[in-house]
């Protein structure tokens, strides 16, 4: 099964949609570094047609907080 999220995350920082889990984070994935964020912001607000606040933005320290961040904000995947 397809997971919108995870397949969003693997084109931006382009990995293998395969190696990245809940707790995927800058601190684990050398290719997520501050342009890479920039980048996965806009894409995430493009795609699920959100609009993030800064605070929101700096709590998706992970893809298992960034999948929260969204799903409060009524994005399904």
């Amino acid at each position: 099964m397809s997971d919108a999220l995870l397949d969003l995350f693997a084109e931006v920082l382009e990995v293998d949609a395969g190696s990245l889990k809940e707790d995927t984070s800058p601190d684990n994935t050398p290719q997520w570094d501050s342009l890479a964020a920039m980048g996965l912001v806009a894409a995430i607000e493009e795609k699920f047609n959100v609009q993030l606040s800064t605070k929101e933005i700096m709590k998706m320290t992970t893809i298992g907080l960034a999948r929260q961040t969204l799903s409060a904000k009524g994005v399904s995947f």
